[in-house]
């Protein structure tokens, strides 16, 4: 199985350090490949860099870790995704992250969609801060949930097994539209984090009785 992830960011970074320590051959793609490169050499192992096309071309499975207004030329830079699954980790926040830009009637999940009509999208890890990724996708000893949407069981069962496989606990909750909720979710995150002084290392999570 082979992972590219479009951007170079913190949360791109952090994800590919957990997706190559669980065995995943792991691709930057940058519309600069040199700061692709850059950024796989300073994690190494198994990270590799190529420019967009490339990357996602090569790979089983995209993330999206670009913020949401570059999406759709992150995708038109991948060639439209036809085929792909992609996991889209993005949240629609206002430029102070104090709201978000959509919802209620649809999502960046949803929108993601529209602009890959062709991909299987599936939400997942949009939750989850990056100094918690870099920390390998735990909070103290605890693995971090990672809540999965998506409208193609296939997809999103992969989904769930890279995540499984990566250290953490899965737990699929519905259709993309299910987007809708999960993006709150990271913004009420952001809100405990930052603006009520708790930090990063959060993450939210549902308890069971079992």
């Amino acid at each position: 199985m082979t992972i590219a992830i479009i951007g170079t960011g913190n949360m791109a970074k952090g994800l590919a350090g957990v997706f190559s320590k669980a065995g995943y051959s792991v691709t930057f793609g940058s519309r600069d490949a040199a700061k692709a490169h850059e950024a796989a050499r300073e994690l190494g192992g198994t990270v590799s860099g190529a420019d967009i096309t490339s990357a996602a071309g090569n790979s089983d499975i995209v993330v999206l870790a670009v913020p949401f207004e570059a999406a759709g030329d992150a995708i038109a830079a991948a060639s439209g995704l036809e085929g792909k699954i992609v996991i889209d980790i993005t949240n629609p926040l206002t430029a102070d992250y104090s709201g978000l830009t959509i919802g209620h009637s649809t999502s960046a999940g949803e929108e993601i969609q529209k602009l890959a009509p062709r991909a299987k999208v599936v939400k997942a890890f949009n939750t989850i801060f990056a100094s918690v990724l870099q920390a390998g996708g735990k909070v103290g000893d605890r693995p971090t949930t990672v809540f999965i949407a998506g409208d193609d069981q296939t997809a999103i069962d992969t989904v769930e097994a890279v995540a499984s496989k990566s250290g953490f606990v899965p737990v699929q909750v519905g259709a993309l539209s299910v987007s809708r909720y999960l993006e709150p979710v990271a913004g009420l995150n952001i809100q405990l984090g930052y603006m009520r002084g708790f930090g990063t290392d959060i993450a939210p999570t549902w308890q069971t009785a079992a």
